[in-house]
């Protein structure tokens, strides 16, 4: 029997404690739990309301035809599955989890990964923005500290060795302040009038279109190699029935956007040697003999210093901006002897990053619109407010006269005619300070997908609920709503789901422990 729902009133004991001690004194409280644990945790689960029917698998026979106003609250709960840490941490927490698989079983193998792909050459590289102006930042030379998280470690003056005096702005040159690694003034700019804020948010818009060129020049340089070695190209037949002789090698890829302190992105990519099987084009085989993972590191270096992409003409900057990475290219690799990179200290590492987006940066909204964008973007505000202003400047419709909105008939088919403003979408992501990119992308051939990883999660509860009575459970449901009806609620519910995860973490580590044991004594 259902609960009837219960209006909380301001002013009258409608403190999330009170709440929660209504809730938990009523007779229905454990039925009320059990109901919620799938959504346990999650900040915003998602209503539906709807009928629910428990149909025999063999027969087709309905056993159970239930409607959600017979179950507590009247609705079903649904986890909103959002990824960002900051909105919910509870579905960031499996997202991270899933994050984690997709990364590591692209250089361990594993979930329908050949575990020859341990066996590849892999480099980790890193590649970062260009400077967009001066902006206080905080460098240690040699760390001494425990956690990098924790970091304490005395840092370098800011820019000591900057030229000294002043800006043409009247702003200090130089900073001799060293920076804590809590300090608000990290990431922003010395003289907010002479930083480049327009090439900024272009250069996170074409971010994409630049790592793509670079791993298309990385694969070329690879191909040029093997020519250079004799080592001999690989027939195969597509899917149209032409036969093509294409490179021995190519690279797979995973790669996570990190949204720095100044607002721009840079990126951590995997990067794996693959060899081509002639009949079998998808499958993951070593590279030649020939190639190793030397080769690969000069590859991406090569690649990273020498592309550069020069975007279309804007109406404010004719001759477009050059799109290009900064100098500081790292390439390390994993699974070395000297083990400073490991495969899962790597896939914790980009896992994290990819349950973030702008917060690094203190800006943290949903998509913008005209309503809400004065709320945000100031071209004489802060840091922000600027790069916000500038994304939705430059996006601006460039026919001024549609954009006016005096245009005639011929106008708006001459519009139609002609290619439409590239830079448009500035005004779609300025709440994401001009990156449209998904945070973690991977190549096709590189690992499992979230798909699969979602679809094998929800057959095995679907299975492990339906297998006591051989049925299967069909529903028809609506929306009817998000959140949690009361804080008490929200209390009660991520509490139990915090103690469940707790019991879970404890019982990995301890299976993880009896293993080392039995490991050890064999």
């Amino acid at each position: 029997m259902s609960t009837p729902l219960t209006l909380y009133r301001p002013g009258v004991a409608c403190g999330r404690d009170a709440q929660a001690l209504h809730r938990a004194a009523t007779p229905e409280f454990s039925g009320w739990l059990e109901h919620t644990a799938s959504a346990g945790g999650c900040s915003r689960p998602i209503r539906l309301s709807g009928s629910i029917s428990a149909v025999e698998r063999d027969t087709g026979r309905v056993l159970i035809d239930q409607h959600t106003d017979e179950l507590p609250d009247r609705a079903l709960y649904k986890a909103c599955g959002n990824r960002r840490e900051s909105q919910c941490p509870d579905c960031a927490w499996v997202y991270a989890g899933d994050a984690y698989q997709v990364v590591r079983c692209g250089i361990t193998g594993g979930k329908g990964v050949p575990a020859s792909v341990g066996r590849h050459p892999v480099v980790f590289a890193t590649f970062t923005a260009p400077s967009f102006g001066a902006v206080h930042h905080r460098h240690v030379a040699r760390h001494t500290c425990a956690s990098r998280q924790r970091c304490d470690c005395r840092p370098a003056p800011c820019r000591a060795r900057s030229v000294a005096g002043t800006c043409q702005h009247g702003k200090p040159a130089a900073c001799f302040a060293r920076h804590d690694a809590d300090d608000p003034q990290l990431g922003q700019p010395l003289c907010l009038d002479c930083y480049d804020r327009e090439h900024q948010v272009v250069w996170n818009y074409f971010s994409g279109e630049l790592w793509r060129r670079t791993k298309q020049a990385i694969e070329r340089h690879l191909a040029a190699l093997c020519r250079r070695r004799g080592i001999p190209f690989v027939r195969v037949v597509t899917a149209s029935g032409k036969v093509r002789q294409v490179p021995p090698v190519r690279v797979s890829h995973g790669k996570v956007a990190e949204m720095q302190r100044r607002a721009a992105v840079h990126f951590h990519v995997l990067l794996r040697l693959d060899g081509v099987d002639s009949d079998d084009p998808n499958a993951r085989i070593p590279p030649p003999a020939g190639i190793a993972v030397d080769d690969l590191d000069t590859a991406v270096q090569a690649a990273a210093s020498q592309i550069i992409v020069r975007t279309p003409p804007h109406p404010d900057r004719p001759e477009g901006w050059l799109v290009a990475w900064g100098e500081q290219v790292d390439v390390r690799r994993i699974n070395t002897a000297d083990g400073e990179l490991t495969d899962g200290k790597v896939a914790a590492y980009l896992a994290k990053y990819a349950t973030k987006a702008t917060e690094a940066t203190g800006h943290c909204s949903t998509r913008l619109t005209p309503a809400t964008i004065d709320d945000y973007a100031d071209p004489t505000g802060d840091h922000l407010a600027r790069l916000i202003d500038a994304c939705w400047h430059l996006g601006r419709p460039t026919d001024t006269d549609t954009a006016n909105g005096a245009a005639t008939a011929v106008d708006r088919q001459a519009s139609l005619d002609t290619k439409r403003n590239v830079y448009a979408g500035l005004r779609r992501w300025a709440h994401m300070l001009g990156f449209g990119g998904h945070f973690l992308t991977k190549a096709r051939r590189y690992s499992v997908t979230f798909g699969l990883l979602r679809n094998t999660r929800a057959t095995y509860r679907r299975t492990e609920d339906d297998a006591a009575t051989d049925a299967v459970t069909v529903g028809t449901l609506t929306y009817i709503g998000s959140g949690w009806l009361s804080d008490g609620d929200a209390l009660l519910a991520n509490t139990a789901a915090r103690r469940r995860r707790e019991s879970r973490r404890i019982g990995r580590e301890e299976l993880a422990h009896e293993t080392w044991l039995s490991g050890a004594a064999a």
